[in-house]
């Protein structure tokens, strides 16, 4: 049985790759949200706008885009254009929202985190096949 690390782990490599192909085009090409650059799907990162250490927000598809490594690791994340890149995208007040739930504590169990890695695995085997990428 696979300890809750590792199940966590798992989980954030699906999630990524989700997130990196859900807004990547039919070529696997995508846009970094923070410095409108782009990128093939398998060279950027999924960036958080909420840290990764809030578990209520680290798999929140809005709370995490495609970003560049650039940004993502030497730009801590790009926290302030990120947060105005959210507001664009999905309304006032979304980054201000996201901060919010960060704060609310979050018990995943065995099976939450085994349904999400069911659940992110289909995902990117559909997106794969819809997009015609590998």
């Amino acid at each position: 049985m696979k300890t809750i690390s590792k199940l966590k782990k798992e989980l954030d490599k699906w999630f990524s790759l989700y997130i990196r192909l859900r807004s990547a085009t039919d070529e696997g090409l995508v846009q970094c949200f923070t410095s409108g650059r782009v990128y093939h799907y398998k060279n950027i990162h999924a960036g958080h706008f909420m840290s990764r250490k809030h578990l209520s927000t680290r798999w929140c598809d809005t709370n995490v885009q495609p970003q560049s490594i650039g940004d993502n690791l030497f730009g801590q994340g790009e926290q302030y254009k990120f947060s105005i890149a959210l507001d664009s995208k999905y309304g006032e007040g979304t980054a201000e929202e996201l901060e919010l739930l960060a704060r609310t504590i979050m018990k995943v169990s065995r099976i939450d985190y085994e349904e999400k890695i069911s659940y992110y695995k289909e995902a990117v085997d559909k997106l794969k096949k819809d997009k015609g990428i590998e």
